[in-house]
């Protein structure tokens, strides 16, 4: 989905979507400011309001599955859109778990005193407005903004039009519960109804908003880099890849391997290519090839690969570069660990990558030259999360190298800054 494929309705008020913005920035100044334990109540105050208002917020998101359902926009994205009680729930709990985080604001990262006796601290910082452009994900809408919050920033979302309905109601829960615990509720901010035009709004709001995240299609994401003036964090599609190395006992291949593809296939750390050493296809491909097809998944594979069943789809050129966020998924067979390194350098998005292997030799040689922001030894790549990681929840996944990389949590949305403090001293 691109920027131009989202809704273009424009609010009635007279209210823009730079008053937006320029709210925000205003009450980053008070964020910056509140304690841990003002921050840790107003995200207890936001998980409270979720979970009494979830039947409010199932409803809005039923009429965005009926209209998403009508618009044809694909069972993947159905399924990143979907709140159900248990995500609602899930949503919930994660906020708590965001508040009970250590507040990273003031964190001392480094420092020494000058001979001069000018004694110097490099310390966490917020950002001060973060900016959100995503798409059919409504969690995210509560993950940024609780990040956000904890780390001392304010936020503008851009939600797309998918999710409209549900990110309304949870922006309005979001705010009224900053508002009884005595935050400023325009700490969070939504441009949604601005449609298109809001979107290009927050990515040429330099000087309004610090930095700005992308969340979705390879497309919307390479649109907000090359068209951003805000500072971009690039979060990059998962074209993940397993390798099924010589040693790779088969109950790990099988279960490695159905677990990343079947568990949730429509998020970007599903697995999409799986590359199988020669040595090891005559007894894996058996195996993994059957328990993907028991799940309904359809195998893509080359002719080695199909030749284990006649239900086996022919590998395309294009299936090594497709991110399907569905069940499907394309196999081939190489020849040793040099070809399947060959193949990621040349297919992978950088997102993650995982080797299954007994050989030590082959594992830490894939760990060191993989160039990916996670990599993997003998795992599920549905492992890459950031409340999996222990960060609460996570802002998003950067494929990038400046500033972030991996999953993106409290730490990444800060900045430093450096403390001197003296006692009279002037530079000769």
């Amino acid at each position: 989905m691109t920027l131009d494929a989202l809704d273009t309705a424009a609010p009635a008020n007279a209210d823009t979507a730079r008053d937006r913005m320029r709210r925000a920035k205003d009450a980053s100044r008070e964020t910056a400011r509140l304690t841990s334990d003002d921050k840790s109540t107003a995200l207890h105050a936001i998980a409270d309001a979720l979970a009494s208002e979830a039947a409010e917020i199932i409803a809005a998101n039923a009429r965005d599955l009926d209209r998403g359902r009508a618009d044809g926009i694909g069972e993947a994205l159905l399924d990143r859109l979907r709140l159900d009680d248990a995500r609602v729930s899930a949503l919930a709990g994660a906020v708590r778990d965001i508040a009970a985080l250590p507040d990273p604001i003031g964190q001392v990262l480094g420092g020494h005193r000058m001979p001069n006796g000018v004694a110097l601290e490099q310390v966490r910082v917020p950002f001060g407005v973060v900016g959100a452009i995503y798409e059919a994900r409504p969690n995210v809408t509560v993950d940024i903004a609780a990040l956000a919050l904890r780390s001392g920033n304010a936020v503008v979302l851009r939600g797309g039009s998918a999710a409209r309905e549900s990110n309304t109601v949870l922006v309005a829960v979001m705010r009224r519960a900053l508002q009884r615990s005595g935050v400023d509720p325009e700490a969070i901010q939504s441009v949604d109804d601005f449609g298109r035009e809001g979107a290009r709004e927050l990515m040429n709001a330099r000087g309004l908003v610090d930095v700005l995240v992308p969340r979705g299609s390879a497309s919307l994401i390479e649109t907000v880099v090359t068209e951003s003036s805000v500072p971009v964090i690039e979060t990059g599609a998962g074209i993940v890849h397993i390798v099924l190395d010589a040693t790779a006992p088969e109950d790990w291949a099988r279960d490695i391997v159905v677990n990343a593809k079947v568990q949730r296939p429509s998020v970007c750390n599903a697995v999409e290519t799986v590359l199988v050493h020669r040595d090891a296809a005559p007894r894996l491909l058996p195996v993994i090839v059957p328990a993907l097809q028991k799940h309904g998944v359809t195998v893509h594979g080359d002719d080695t690969v199909r030749a284990v069943s006649s239900d086996v789809v022919p590998a395309t050129p294009e299936d090594w570069d497709t991110e399907y966020l569905s069940l499907d998924i394309a196999i081939r067979v190489v020849e040793g660990l040099d070809e399947a390194l060959e193949h990621i350098r040349r297919h992978s998005t950088g997102h993650t990558e995982s080797i299954v292997s007994t050989d030590t030799r082959s594992i830490e040689r894939f760990l060191a030259e993989v160039d990916s922001a996670v990599v993997m030894a003998n795992t599920s790549t549905r492992f890459t999360d950031g409340g999996v990681f222990g960060f609460g929840a996570e802002v998003g996944i950067s494929t990038q190298k400046l500033h972030a990389r991996g999953p993106m949590g409290l730490a990444e949305l800060t900045s430093t800054k450096w403390l001197a403090r003296g006692a009279g001293q002037v530079r000769a």
